[in-house]
């Protein structure tokens, strides 16, 4: 009797091929929106058929990408969500906790509304706001946010400023590793200077103790 032929090893370097192409055009299409399949594949290491392969356009591609981004921007609200914290400290998790997958995915700024649409944005976007727009609401009630404007729609004006700070990171005129961006949110919000940057030092050190290895 024949034996079946192992696959396994087929199925890890099929895995393998496709999480470097992936890793490839988040890198590429950061430099070059405009790059073809052909271009990927080769910065990829991969020739064209294993690329189309895997992604047969670039529509299949950009999905993919969009996928990544919407998961891991998931995976980052909810590990963000601090309900006993006060509002303001809470605040500024949320955006040190979300500003690595936006600095991972900008790239897809550049895209986003033209290859994937308005509508497939919201859906990547809308566990970031809901949030955002129900941190800015305690804070608003707790007293500690202006009140000027209505939580959703302070929410939506600080994604702008976010989006655009991601954009002016894209063209290398800002570094930040999320602090700057959260002091500058805590602003918007209607926190003092002072007190912002205090409040974003004290969450950055709470982050960094939870994220180090102990021993």
């Amino acid at each position: 009797m024949t034996k079946p032929v192992a696959r396994e090893p087929q199925r890890r370097n099929a895995r393998s091929n496709r999480a470097r192409i992936l890793a490839t055009a988040r890198r590429e299409l950061g430099r070059n929106p405009d790059i073809t399949l052909e271009e990927l594949a080769r910065a990829s290491g991969v020739v064209r058929r294993t690329l189309f392969g895997h992604f047969p356009g670039r529509a299949a591609l950009l999905e993919a990408l969009a996928e990544e981004a919407a998961e891991s921007l998931r995976g980052a609200t909810a590990a963000a969500v601090q309900p006993s914290e006060p509002a303001e400290r809470a605040l500024a998790h949320f955006v040190l906790s979300i500003w690595p997958v936006g600095d991972r995915y900008r790239m897809l700024l550049a895209l986003a509304r033209h290859d994937l649409g308005a509508e497939r944005v919201g859906e990547i976007l809308r566990p970031a706001r809901d949030e955002a727009t129900a941190i800015l609401e305690r804070g608003q009630r707790d007293g500690v946010f202006h009140t000027h404007l209505p939580p959703a729609v302070l929410s939506a004006g600080i994604e702008a400023m976010t989006i655009a700070l991601l954009e002016e990171v894209n063209t290398g005129a800002l570094e930040d590793d999320g602090t700057r961006v959260a002091v500058a949110t805590l602003i918007a919000a209607g926190v003092p200077e002072k007190q912002a940057c205090a409040v974003v030092d004290t969450a950055a050190a709470t982050i960094a103790a939870q994220t180090t290895p102990e021993g």
